[in-house]
């Protein structure tokens, strides 16, 4: 009982006396709030010498056809891989040199993180030594973002895609420090896309983000004057426009398209790209690249996509399919262009309202 009174005499807490106090107040002075631990560069990236020796920011600057490929859906609202693989497959087999996973296009704002990061490492698995795999593992939240990019070149990607932040939007110096922190961990594209983000990414960034080695280059939504500016400064552009690229290539320096319309015709966009100025056949696909478009994508490319019978028609809310007045007008354009030159080889279909299956449940 002694020893035990002594422990409890011993833990009680031991308030200062003021006399104490008023020599704490002469010793220190001011009173000061106290700082964060903030290190400048304290972050180190996870890679590897592997992934430098896999890729590299100049083995991304020549390719002209890239293709942001369409995700589809089991009935359950999981992917369907084997669909996905065709689609793939028919991008490879028709030129296409590189391929976005999980973008806008493929709706990777609709997937989990696990989702996506799983897709990308399935792709490089199954595709990665035909084509260059570029995974969208850019966020709104910087701490996403180097999580996602650090796994998405641990399971093999070739380049990352980064938007700027959206929504919750920050200043030109945030924009900076945001991609700073992700381009070391390897080659990296920048996704200027105003009319999504809210918020261009202006020159003065990119012009800063260019020093380092690991900018491939930016996909550019800003329109050809943009375009040609950094093309005219030694940087490399893909159009982010499928109705601009002829332009944007040809006329305006840029490498080539990020493109949405190769889903559905991959030999012809790659025709656009590589064999010279063919303003007959930008003006004969320009009304269904307008189509594409009517709505926000990758609405309209869905709609196509199944009624070309390539994917089935399943839906991952809020995404809807078109009215079956612009289905039919989609058939009306098929034959136009000509059914041979679209990606599968069943008939094009109208499809009706009651063929469509809508996901927004967990899956």
């Amino acid at each position: 009982m002694k020893s035990y009174s002594v422990c409890l005499r011993e833990s009680v807490l031991q308030l200062p006396r003021p006399d104490c106090v008023d020599s704490y107040k002469r010793r220190s002075g001011k009173w000061r709030p106290p700082q964060a631990a903030v290190k400048p560069n304290s972050h180190l990236p996870m890679r590897s010498f592997e992934v430098k020796n896999r890729t590299s920011a100049e083995d991304m600057k020549s390719l002209r056809l890239i293709t942001a490929i369409k995700t589809p859906y089991l009935p359950d609202g999981r992917f369907d891989l084997e669909a996905y693989d065709a689609l793939v497959n028919t991008q490879i087999a028709n030129g296409a040199e590189g391929v976005v996973v999980g973008g806008t296009t493929g709706e990777g704002q609709l997937m989990s993180w696990d989702e996506h990061v799983m897709l990308i490492g399935h792709t490089v698995n199954c595709f990665g030594s035909s084509i260059k795999v570029i995974g969208n593992t850019g966020s709104n939240s910087t701490r996403e973002a180097i999580h996602a990019t650090e796994q998405g070149f641990a399971v093999g990607m070739h380049a990352a895609l980064h938007i700027n932040p959206y929504y919750g939007k920050t200043s030109v110096e945030g924009m900076v420090s945001h991609f700073d922190s992700v381009l070391p961990m390897g080659p990296t594209i920048i996704y200027n896309v105003p009319g999504r983000t809210g918020q261009d990414i202006p020159p003065r960034v990119i012009h800063t983000l260019a020093q380092s080695p690991n900018l491939a280059g930016v996909k550019e939504c800003a329109g050809n004057d943009r375009v040609e500016q950094y093309t005219d400064e030694g940087i490399v552009v893909w159009s982010g426009n499928d109705d601009q690229c002829h332009e944007a290539r040809w006329n305006h320096g840029a490498t080539g398209v990020v493109s949405v319309t190769s889903n559905l015709l991959p030999r012809l966009m790659r025709k656009l790209m590589f064999e010279g100025k063919n303003n007959e056949l930008n003006s004969k696909l320009l009304p269904l690249i307008n189509w594409l478009f009517q709505e926000p994508n990758p609405i309209a490319l869905n709609t196509a996509l199944a009624q070309l019978g390539v994917v089935r028609p399943v839906f991952r809310l809020p995404y809807v399919p078109l009215p079956s007045a612009q289905r039919l007008e989609f058939v009306d354009l098929v034959q136009k262009i000509g059914r041979e030159n679209f990606v599968g080889e069943k008939d094009v279909q109208v499809l009706d309202d009651d063929d469509f299956i809508l996901i927004g449940r967990p899956y």
